[in-house]
């Protein structure tokens, strides 16, 4: 592959990508996508919507999902850093219910590859950040499906630096129902 290395990981579809980067004095260049690359790593989505969101410190976004026209997303963290997860909520998966999360910053450079299926959300570690993601769908309002955040079946096992009382969470975000009520709705 070119410009970019790829990490599977324990959840089936889920990698973590890494860009070649190129820095001196100046700064750095690095390519954030290219389809050839993507493709060769078995990433063949096409990407529909960019977004791009800015959030302070302990600000908790998640878990979210599209119910009738699920996303696969590319993401990654421009400035500052996130803790990022996705929870497998596939039927039939052999990791249904399970999540996976990685540090994603502007130093390492991560990218995070989710496909359609997951519950997905993030943490914002730093002081501030700035979070860009690809989408291979366009946004439904009124599709938007949820998880709880600290659902204990889930058991999502967010960084304990900032303490679960101190996050900034909206109250969508804060009542979303628990995986148990998410599982009985859809006969799972």
């Amino acid at each position: 592959m070119g410009q970019i290395t790829v990490e599977t990981c324990e959840i089936e579809g889920l990698k973590v990508i890494t860009p070649k980067v190129f820095g001196d004095e100046r700064g750095y260049f690095m390519e954030s996508y290219n389809i050839e690359d993507f493709k060769k790593a078995g990433i063949d989505n096409v990407f529909v919507q960019d977004n791009q969101s800015s959030s302070t410190k302990g600000v908790l976004r998640g878990m979210h999902f599209q119910n009738n026209f699920p996303q696969a997303k590319l993401v990654r963290c421009i400035r500052g850093e996130v803790y990022d997860v996705a929870v497998d909520l596939r039927p039939g998966s052999a990791t249904f219910g399970k999540w996976f999360g990685v540090t994603l910053s502007e130093e390492n450079k991560k990218m995070f590859f989710i496909p359609r299926g997951f519950a997905h959300g993030f943490l914002v570690l730093s002081d501030y950040a700035e979070f860009a993601y690809k989408c291979d769908d366009l946004y439904h309002p009124g599709d938007d499906g949820g998880l709880r955040f600290n659902d204990p079946e889930i058991g999502i096992e967010w960084p304990t630096t900032i303490p679960e009382n101190e996050l900034n969470i909206n109250d969508r975000d804060r009542n979303w129902p628990d995986f148990s009520d998410y599982k009985k709705e859809r006969n799972l």
